[in-house]
């Protein structure tokens, strides 16, 4: 299975009538290039599950012309991925590798 299918699974799991009415997944571009995966948690079984930030390429003395980058992390009850133009996989996957853990 890849991410595109489980993330569409989990986001229809969630669909109860009331939920994807407030909440949900946002994917956008960010202008240094790169990917912003937004994810509510809020009223869904993760919302108090325990994440360890996860992040390769990112900190002082990284130059911001390195493509080879994500951060992710959560926080105010959303998964918050950021990531160079290649890594938009990688972060699904943290996201998926965490869910099903």
């Amino acid at each position: 299975m890849n991410e595109l299918t489980e993330i569409q699974d989990w986001y229809l799991s969630e669909c109860d009538g009331d939920w994807e009415h407030q909440f949900g997944i946002k994917i956008g571009t960010l202008d240094n290039p790169g990917w912003s995966l937004d994810i509510d948690l809020e009223e869904t079984e993760l919302q108090e599950k325990p994440f360890i930030p996860n992040e390769k390429g990112v900190g002082p003395g990284v130059s911001n012309e390195n493509p080879d980058w994500y951060a992710c992390k959560v926080k105010d009850k959303k998964f918050v991925g950021r990531c160079g133009p290649s890594h938009l996989r990688t972060i699904l996957r943290i996201f998926l590798d965490w869910k099903n853990g």
